[in-house]
């Protein structure tokens, strides 16, 4: 304390160490498998790798990149949405390169709100967003998604987020597929989402890291929707998608004033980021269809086999649609319902490590019986993760 105030910046006075810290050190400290943290235990393509062993090798990136990001990768990423969307983005003008989606994100919110500004996000929803929003000086809207038993997954209740939406709203914070709940929003949800963008000159920030981990439905970004491509800022990274994920390479595309406005806070934040790195991305995001589709048929089979295991051990499951997770309600186990508890008591009752989902929630009590596992691990180690958790 100094002059009777707090260190921390008031802002972020709620925020503490972050969960998945909290849970990643329990998993170390007690030997339980961590299926808690969304990092897979491979590592992605070997010729990605080597592509960025090319790249140090040679000097490309090893000193500072351009601030947008090497030509290189800007260029991949707008044939990327022309290849897969039939989206057209200028890489000169419409393309920005960021450290991670967390970046995109900070750089995004932080130049696009002011104080009194309010920001309508999905809730469950990552922590950064709340945190992102909390600096900027605005204030965040949740609006829930419902969990359905009857059906096994979650829904948007879209009277609810035409409701939420007030003379303050100044833009919406979507992420689909949406982690943690793994729902994949549908072209009639997001054709309503646009439409009420459109009808109330709201901004949309779009978080698709998960776009191409997609096992039921389509990914469909907003800004193809009529009306969008101006009022959208669309956040795509590699980590999910290639297994990289302490590369720290994600990008954003969006019309040029949009661009400009990240862009100028993001050149306060890290300026530029991963140089040889983004020469290995640019190649990574040109392999062939294969491997993309080889990825989805893995990591299925492996939502599977852990969405099996659970349910075997007791769990009500939440079988996701896309991502890397698979969300349980615990309370056919435990009659507290209290995750947080039961998270923390789990790697000494059986040895492996999950995240309680409410900490996703401004609504505490909403989360409070849910539990996230992930699942992007080898086959064995699920394996070995659905043996233990049948001892519950």
């Amino acid at each position: 304390m100094t002059q009777g105030r707090p260190l921390l910046n008031r802002r972020l006075a709620e925020f503490g160490t972050t969960i998945f810290a909290e849970m990643s050190a329990l998993a170390a400290r007690t030997g339980a498998i961590n299926l808690g943290q969304g990092f897979p235990d491979t590592d992605g393509p070997e010729e990605v790798r080597e592509a960025a062993v090319r790249a140090l090798r040679a000097g490309h990136g090893n000193q500072y990149p351009p601030g947008p990001g090497v030509p290189e990768l800007r260029n991949a990423i707008a044939a990327h949405q022309q290849r897969r969307y039939a989206l057209t983005y200028d890489p000169d003008t419409e393309v920005l390169v960021t450290a991670g989606a967390t970046e995109a994100i900070a750089a995004t919110l932080l130049a696009l709100l002011e104080p009194g500004d309010e920001v309508i996000a999905l809730e469950p929803y990552y922590d950064s967003y709340a945190a992102c929003i909390a600096m900027a000086g605005a204030t965040r809207v949740p609006v829930t998604l419902h969990p359905e038993p009857s059906t096994g997954t979650y829904r948007l209740d879209l009277d609810e987020l035409r409701a939420a939406v007030t003379p303050r709203t100044r833009l919406l914070l979507l992420n689909t597929p949406h982690n943690p709940t793994g729902t994949v929003l549908t072209r009639e949800e997001l054709a309503a989402i646009a439409g009420l963008a459109c009808e109330r000159d709201l901004l949309v920030v779009t978080d698709e890291v998960y776009e191409h981990l997609v096992f039921e439905g389509e990914h469909l970004p907003l800004a193809g929707f009529p009306g969008m491509r101006e009022r959208t800022v669309t956040i795509s990274s590699a980590g999910k998608t290639f297994s990289f994920t302490g590369w720290k390479v994600g990008w954003i595309t969006a019309s040029p004033e949009l661009v400009t406005a990240v862009r100028s806070a993001k050149q306060f934040l890290t300026y530029v980021s991963a140089g040889p790195f983004q020469y290995a991305v640019a190649e990574a995001l040109n392999l062939p269809a294969g491997y993309f589709e080889t990825l989805r048929a893995d990591l299925r089979a492996k939502r599977d086999l852990l969405s099996t295991g659970l349910a075997e051990a007791g769990f009500e499951v939440y079988r996701p649609a896309g991502t890397y997770f698979v969300t349980t309600d615990i309370r056919p186990l435990d009659d507290s319902g209290d995750g947080f508890a039961f998270c923390r008591s789990l790697p000494e009752r059986c040895g492996v490590v999950a995240v309680p989902n409410a900490v996703f929630y401004d609504h505490r009590e909403q989360g409070a019986p849910f539990v996230r596992f992930a699942f992007c691990k080898r086959t064995e180690v699920l394996e070995e993760a659905v043996s233990r958790l049948k001892g519950l």
